[in-house]
């Protein structure tokens, strides 16, 4: 099912995690496609708040919104009196829920929990009050090391992020049997594409591969990268499996990949060609073997039938969409 411009002419759209990758990246589609729609982003924005890890507590970043027009809300999806004043001075009709604690390495179980789990539930609670339709970001991280192809109902998570998206998967279930909302969970595999530069190291080995080869560096990759296998998706197709999760009756938890299993050394290979390089690379041995996926690859088909779904980029097709803004953030962030 594909919305034209009327479909959701003065509908509201919530999208939590606005300001991140793949939130943005859904205001700026709605904004283009449907500009008589009301999109409203709400974002904790970034702070000096860092994790154990070192790694920021929060991603958002104003540079991924510049250019849009919708509201904008800073604010924490933990904070209950924000989603009070949501439920009560908005009509949704439609809630993207992007936002999360989304580092793999965070140590801070407590907080992930609280973040990933009781504030969804609170917004499920809001999608309730609306009769708003949910879609919201699970992730692959569910699956851990469990044997590829990944299939719902075969989870395993290894990390406190993959138990946390695995929680949100059983409340949403329980939601669907007791309410007439819409509730899709679209489990993310590896992701990469325009406005993921501000996840910092988290974001993905193309665009970091992309900035080591445009800096004239050897390509570092862990040794035997040529049978370390992921099922790499690129931004377009996560913004098309969430645009088919809006139609109704389409509840569910769903897989969004490709379906195709492509190793570390692909990407480089790939970028190589494109930017027209031919760096070396250098192989470092791996230090993460016993806590590392050697392999992922999504199963669709129920994608596919559920949703329509159908992937339209391979890796060298997505790679290639992607290198201008590649060399962009290169020329006015990195250098």
């Amino acid at each position: 099912m594909r919305y034209t411009e009327d479909d959701l002419k003065d509908k509201t759209i919530l999208i939590t995690g606005g300001a991140g990758f793949i939130g943005s990246n859904l205001a700026f589609y709605f904004q283009e496609n449907h500009p008589d729609a009301k999109v409203v982003v709400l974002d904790s924005f970034r702070s000096g708040e860092t994790l154990s890890n070192g790694n920021l507590k929060s991603f958002g970043h104003f540079k991924n919104l510049i250019g849009f027009s919708g509201e904008i809300i800073s604010g924490d999806i933990n904070d209950k009196d924000l989603l009070l004043d949501l439920e009560v001075n908005y009509d949704f009709d439609y809630i993207f829920h992007e936002a999360a604690i989304s580092d793999t390495t965070a140590q801070e179980q407590d907080l992930m929990i609280k973040t990933n789990v009781n504030a969804y539930k609170d917004l499920l609670d809001l999608a309730v009050a609306h009769n708003a339709n949910m879609i919201y970001a699970s992730s692959a991280a569910t699956y851990g090391n469990a044997e590829s192809p990944q299939r719902v109902g075969r989870e395993a998570p290894n990390n406190v992020y993959g138990f946390s998206k695995l929680s949100m998967d059983h409340l949403s279930r329980e939601y669907m049997k007791e309410c007439d909302i819409n509730i899709v969970g679209l489990r993310y595999f590896n992701v990469y594409g325009a406005r993921e530069y501000f996840k910092n190291t988290t974001a993905s080995m193309v665009l970091q591969f992309g900035h080591q080869i445009l800096a004239g560096k050897n390509p570092r990759l862990f040794e035997g990268s040529d049978k370390i296998l992921r099922d790499f998706i690129y931004i377009e197709d996560i913004i098309q499996a969430n645009i088919k999760a809006m139609a109704p009756n389409t509840s569910g938890i769903y897989n969004v990949g490709t379906g195709k299993a492509r190793s570390f050394q692909d990407i480089v290979d790939i970028l190589q060609k494109e930017l027209g390089t031919s760096l070396e690379c250098e192989y470092i041995p791996n230090p993460f073997i016993g806590s590392y996926q050697f392999h992922t690859e999504a199963d669709i088909a129920t994608t596919k039938e559920a949703l329509g779904y159908a992937p339209a980029y391979e890796m060298e097709e997505g790679i290639k969409a992607y290198v201008p803004e590649i060399k962009r953030i290169y020329e006015t962030e990195v250098k």
